[in-house]
């Protein structure tokens, strides 16, 4: 067997319907290459080493659990990247959808490494800390929308599946969890450049009680700052507003 390791924020999922209505989420999809991240002890991976005609790879930082996926099962052999996931290139040349239980303390960040990779990843289907997935998920005017929403929901549709509760892993973790599917759009959200609108998404939540005439005064001519628009705070715009307000920056 294996142990669970703190360290790397591991909880495992044991409730057999919720590993079978992800994989339905997965399914629901079609792909030719898929991306397990952190298959830990292999209770999703036993499903996805069975769907046919694919060529799948896993990637796992755990030695102890990528002797256990090996010794478990047999079709897995040559198919495991031993790496952390925020370290490696794209592991395929072509398109390649992605899947995991993430790890909720890197889990912003697997995010963020999805967006460099967005161009090859058409879906993500993933299990986050509930928190994190509210976010990601989040409208406008909501207390969950900010930065995290916009930059994503630039790029990607995301559909907020369903929740897990706590007893479906080994260990419990203390929070709620949730599973969403991110769908890249067809045509990404017109903006100046991707450094001018992540520029543009920060400044304006970093002083996100302030209005945007206050908070994006730096960036934006004076002019521009006296529209009515700007008496608004960051979370009422929405991510095609951002977008356009891109266009407008000094620099970037």
């Amino acid at each position: 067997m294996y142990k669970l390791k703190k360290s790397l924020g591991q909880h495992f999922l044991k409730d057999e319907l919720v590993i079978e209505d992800i994989f339905r989420a997965l399914c629901s999809t079609s792909f030719e290459r898929l991306l397990e991240v952190g298959p830990g002890g292999g209770a999703l991976t036993r499903h996805l080493l069975t769907i046919p005609n694919i060529d799948f790879k896993a990637v796992e930082i755990d030695e102890e659990k990528i002797a256990f996926l090996q010794k478990t099962f047999k079709s897995i052999e040559g198919k495991i990247i031993s790496a952390s996931i925020l370290d490696i290139e794209s592991p395929f040349e072509q398109p390649f959808t992605v899947i995991g239980n993430f790890p909720y303390n890197i889990s912003s960040q697997i995010l963020f490494k999805m967006l460099e990779w967005k161009d090859s990843v058409p879906v993500i289907v993933g299990m986050f800390q509930k928190e994190v997935a509210l976010r990601v998920a989040a409208a406008p005017r909501s207390k969950d929308y900010g930065v995290l929403s916009i930059l994503i929901q630039a790029f990607y549709e995301v559909e907020y599946l369903f929740d897990v509760k706590p007893e479906c892993f080994n260990p419990p973790p203390k929070v709620m969890s949730g599973v969403i599917r991110l769908t890249r759009r067809k045509e990404p959200v017109p903006m100046k450049s991707e450094k001018a609108f992540r520029l543009l998404v920060k400044t304006a939540f970093n002083q996100r009680r302030k209005t945007l005439r206050n908070a994006l005064k730096s960036l934006l001519p004076a002019e521009e700052l006296q529209k009515e628009l700007y008496n608004k705070r960051a979370e009422e715009l929405s991510v095609e507003t951002f977008a356009e307000l891109s266009f407008k920056l000094f620099t970037a």
